[in-house]
């Protein structure tokens, strides 16, 4: 085969030529005529595959001198199905970075997170996607600020260093090499923007593929907890509101729920910030509540491989494993849900909030707390809570060991490690572990035979637990399966 033809037989440009919205956030293409580069799905005319050059992220693009081209955006593309998964140093070093670890404690403190040299980590990140840690950042910094630019009414200078600049020049000298513009002409037109602060900031949260809306959002209703969460509105029309404890300051996050008109790749959020260095990390906690990163086609080839499995599959396309924004307020709320219902576990953790939550600046709407830190709840009486001594002595054991740092779940955290700490402490049990382990750390291969929905959804198929070995490495996928298939029963869990 000629260097042509095999250049031709790229895959890559196969998905580039179909334009493949499936791709995006993949890998990213430039063109060396032009000196822009692109996402897959691109609607611009497909270049000469010998002008194309391909690179794993937006930052080695940008490394190599292209621009971000202006119709597609590339830097909004969904994040990597596959640092989204991975649980190895680039995995995690992706969603730490993403978490705007670089922009508050250096490449030094992501290394310590890590547990790894400076050196290791900006090699292993090189020899992967193409660019170091720094880079990375910088290519995240550039897509905040852009945000800022076209939503806000921010003063110029505001942007930068909410953006995590360190310098208006640096900023300057950053938009106009990822743009080709200066940040006064990235401006979108005044009747485009809206107000910084007292509407938030709009934005739209890119996904791959399709995303079953009903079903997070049913998910999410049946788990609100009063002062920190809400949902308002009724199924086709929700906005589910919350809100969260940020490096820099609080804010409140509101995500609408698609309705059935809705066609485009997204979801439309509102983030109302006190401080705007914040909005990178609000962002990324609020696309891992949400597992937009995910790759429903992967899923749905694996669990639709299983002839059982392939109905419910088929049925809710696009079924996400909705994560966390916060893995300490997760773990505290996975004790609570021992041995109760969803509404039950729901009502205890809206009385802990009542009595332990730090109250906002200012009520909005219904929100009124931050959901209780783990230093508060671990030297607790915790008597408000009518539950027995012995899960009243876990949920501070388990506040204990995360306020200390004995337990991690932070977005870089070592899934197997955080697993096996929790395990270790008294009253945590497979289930809670699991949990913990699905949802705060974003695994994507939990199964949990001790559920009770679990149970009755694979006897309802004719299955068993040993069965689910075949739906690796998606077996959280299929547990949501399992908990929205007809008649299934409530997700109690068995153990303490």
């Amino acid at each position: 085969m000629t260097d042509l033809a095999r250049q031709l037989d790229d895959p890559r440009y196969e998905a580039v030529s179909s334009r493949d919205a499936r791709f995006d956030g993949e890998f990213y293409f430039a063109v060396k005529t032009t000196g822009i580069y692109c996402r897959p799905s691109c609607p611009a005319l497909t270049p000469k595959r010998a002008n194309v050059r391909f690179y794993p992220s937006a930052a080695a693009a940008q490394g190599a001198g292209f621009r971000a081209c202006r119709r597609c955006r590339p830097d909004a593309a969904p994040g990597s199905a596959e640092w989204n998964v991975r649980a190895d140093l680039a995995g995690r070093a992706m969603r730490l970075i993403g978490d705007g670890v670089v922009d508050r404690e250096g490449v030094a403190g992501l290394a310590t997170r890590l547990g790894y040299s400076a050196r290791q980590v900006h090699r292993r990140l090189t020899e992967e996607l193409g660019a170091g840690p720094v880079a990375l950042a910088r290519a995240q910094r550039a897509h905040t600020a852009r945000v800022l630019l076209q939503t806000t009414d921010l003063p110029v200078t505001e942007i930068a260093f909410a953006a995590g600049f360190a310098s208006v020049r640096q900023f300057n000298d950053t938009i106009r090499e990822v743009y080709a513009r200066t940040p006064s002409e990235l401006r979108a037109r005044p009747a485009h923007r809206r107000p910084g602060t007292p509407g938030g900031i709009p934005l739209r949260l890119a996904h791959r593929g399709p995303f079953a809306a009903p079903e997070i959002f049913d998910f999410l209703q049946r788990r609100t907890v009063d002062g920190v969460e809400e949902m308002l509105g009724t199924p086709g029309s929700r906005r589910y509101r919350r809100t969260l404890r940020l490096p820099y300051g609080t804010g409140v996050a509101e995500v609408h729920e698609p309705g059935r008109t809705h066609r485009g790749d997204w979801l439309d959020c509102r983030l109302h910030l006190t401080d705007p260095r914040d909005l990178s990390t609000a962002v990324q906690r609020v696309r891992r509540l949400f597992d937009l990163d995910a790759d429903p086609y992967a899923v749905a080839e694996r669990l639709g491989a299983d002839a059982r499995l392939r109905p419910l599959v088929a049925a809710r396309p696009g079924l996400r494993s909705p994560g966390a924004v916060d893995g300490d307020e997760l773990a505290v709320r996975a004790v609570l849900g021992q041995q109760v219902s969803v509404a039950a576990a729901a009502r205890l953790a809206g009385t802990l909030v009542a009595a332990y939550g730090k109250p906002l600046p200012a009520p909005d709407g219904t929100l009124t707390h931050l959901f209780p830190d783990p230093g508060t709840l671990a030297d607790a009486a915790l008597t408000e809570l009518g539950m027995p001594d012995s899960r009243r002595t876990a949920l501070r054991t388990v506040a204990a060991a995360l306020a200390d740092g004995q337990v991690r779940l932070d977005a870089g955290a070592d899934r197997e490690h955080a697993e096996h700490a929790l395990l270790a402490l008294r009253g945590i049990g497979p289930w809670t572990a699991g949990y913990i382990r699905m949802r705060a750390l974003g695994d994507p291969d939990v199964f949990l035979p001790g559920d009770a929905g679990v149970r009755h959804g694979l006897a309802a198929l004719g299955a068993d637990a040993a069965d689910a070995e075949s739906w690796r490495p998606w077996r959280s996928y299929a547990l949501h399966h399992l908990w929205n298939a007809p008649g299934h029963a409530p997700d109690t869990p068995k153990d303490i």
